[in-house]
């Protein structure tokens, strides 16, 4: 039965909050933000219908208290949740809260996020089902390692390289290459550690090193009838300290014959834990073809906006539509029918180019790149701050093409059009590596940034080139720059979103 949702609450902020609460005007959905201190400001506050505060600037003790949340939408009669990503978007006991508390989550049922959270639950789920895992051991009885000697045990039978992973883990947080036995005693109790302050969870378990793999994701999506989709892959191979950077959709690498063989490896997985909503399995692809289970993605992706555009859908909104109980807009014959072209996205966030450490700041001058098949996805401003205490992602900047090296080439011509001035970014970075041989001919793996890092640091005339290209560009636009120029010198107060938005309040 249909479920119809009146007024969701969106239990994030930045970009992904500005994404969701789109979607909702588009369908005559109420919106409702949640903000700390810091993101007063903020356009996810500007954008909602209603804004609600939670409190103090970091997120330990504003976005990620459930509490909060729950005690939001009661006040602004939010009828569902969005929890987007990050924060908590993958808490099992948020969505039993909100369940509770009579409130739709927009996601995967809670029993599903817990068979899915622990990787070493997730590894014997999907093995049951049949998709491949990458060969390891998940310690006694399956339950993680105690000590570094059974984990050497483990780790000799398995083979060297070995992997040290923290089953609650995500990010590279508690994660440690071993080359040898000589170095596992160290690397355990270094990996125990961090997956301890990280995630409350030291339990680690063990993975054979698979060398030079490409990491590929497949996007799935079930709904309440009992309708499992994918829809395609992603390559997410371009990664630093196992964060992605840079994604694309299709992979270069992945067939057709590939594609359906993943795809049905990974809708296994969902249907082996009854998945309902977005989620994606990710995997590790090797060079002789074979692919192998790394875990399950229990929401939407960051990268998702690259799978909206080969296929023109908004996911977000089928989302809403699963939550209302409606069946699939589409079958997997229809999907595999409209997906058209090739995109990539690269994340652009405030940081030093070659450090690759966060450069939070005020943003004084800050121009979009624009024109055909061009999509930015951000939740900053000109004037804005960005803060010490989140992730520091500007924008997702995404665009299409007929073909992957006219996508390449549109997003090398957007790179360059974009400019962030007051805190340094990763732009540069980006350039460089849109423009490598290795990435053009699609032949890159995960190690890609680690070995190329010499060549993809930003150089001294790196900035002069940008800058004569855009004074080109400036040039035949002087009213937009002159108009740019007179935003940066004046409040730092966000211009409107939508002249459409008025009356917002905060309650």
């Amino acid at each position: 039965m249909s479920r119809p949702i009146r007024r969701v609450l969106v239990a994030n902020r930045g970009e992904i909050a500005v994404r969701v609460m789109r979607t909702c005007r588009e369908r005559g959905i109420e919106t409702v933000a949640v903000y700390s201190d810091v993101d007063r400001l903020a356009p996810h506050v500007q954008l909602a219908d209603r804004a609600v505060a939670i409190g103090p600037a970091p997120a330990a003790q504003s976005y990620l208290v459930i509490e909060k949340i729950i005690a939001a939408c009661q006040a602004s009669g939010a009828d569902a949740v969005h929890p987007g990503y990050g924060f908590l978007s993958e808490n099992e006991d948020f969505a039993d809260a909100c369940t509770a508390a009579g409130i739709t989550f927009i996601g995967p049922s809670a029993d599903s996020m817990r068979r899915m959270g622990s990787k070493t639950e997730a590894r014997k789920t999907v093995t049951a089902a049949g998709t491949p895992v990458v060969p390891g051991d998940n310690g006694p009885e399956g339950n993680g390692f105690p000590d570094a000697t059974l984990a050497l045990a483990a780790a000799k039978k398995i083979g060297f390289p070995v992997l040290i992973k923290a089953a609650a883990g995500g990010g590279g947080k508690g994660m440690r290459l071993v080359a040898d036995e000589h170095d596992l005693a160290n690397a355990f109790d270094s990996a125990k550690r961090e997956a301890t302050a990280a995630f409350g969870d030291g339990t680690v378990y063990l993975e054979k090193a698979i060398q030079r793999p490409r990491h590929i994701e497949i996007q799935v999506f079930g709904d309440a009838h009992g309708n499992l989709v994918h829809l395609g892959e992603r390559d997410c191979s371009i990664q630093r300290r196992h964060q992605k950077v840079v994604e694309e959709a299709p992979s270069p690498v992945v067939s057709a014959e590939l594609r359906a063989r993943m795809g049905a490896a990974a809708v296994a997985a969902a249907r082996a834990v009854h998945y309902l909503g977005a989620g994606t399995c990710e995997f590790l692809l090797g060079a002789d073809g074979s692919f192998y289970f790394l875990e399950m993605n229990t929401r939407l992706q960051v990268e998702h906006p690259v799978t909206e555009m080969i296929y023109g859908l908004d996911l977000v909104s089928w989302q809403l539509d699963v939550a209302e109980g409606k069946p699939l807009p589409l079958t997997q014959a229809e999907l595999d029918a409209r997906r058209r072209g090739h995109a990539v996205e690269c994340r652009i966030y405030a940081e030093d180019p070659v450090k690759f450490l966060p450069s939070p700041g005020r943003i004084t001058h800050l121009r979009i790149p624009d024109g055909p098949y061009v999509r930015n996805d951000s939740g900053c401003y000109e004037g804005a701050e960005i803060p010490v205490h989140y992730d520091p992602m500007i924008s997702k900047l995404v665009v299409w093409g007929e073909d992957r090296a006219r996508a390449v080439a549109r997003m090398r011509r957007a790179l360059d059009e974009y400019q962030v001035r007051g805190i340094e970014t990763n732009l540069p970075f980006h350039r460089r590596c849109l423009r490598h041989p290795e990435f053009v001919a699609g032949e890159y793996d995960t190690g890609f940034i680690g070995r190329n890092a010499a060549e993809l640091h930003p150089r001294a005339d790196d900035a002069e080139l940008v800058a004569a290209i855009c004074a080109a560009v400036l040039e035949g636009d002087k009213p937009a720059a002159a108009s740019s120029s007179a935003r940066s010198s004046s409040t730092t107060s966000p211009p409107p979103i939508s002249s459409e938005i008025s009356g917002w309040r905060r309650s």
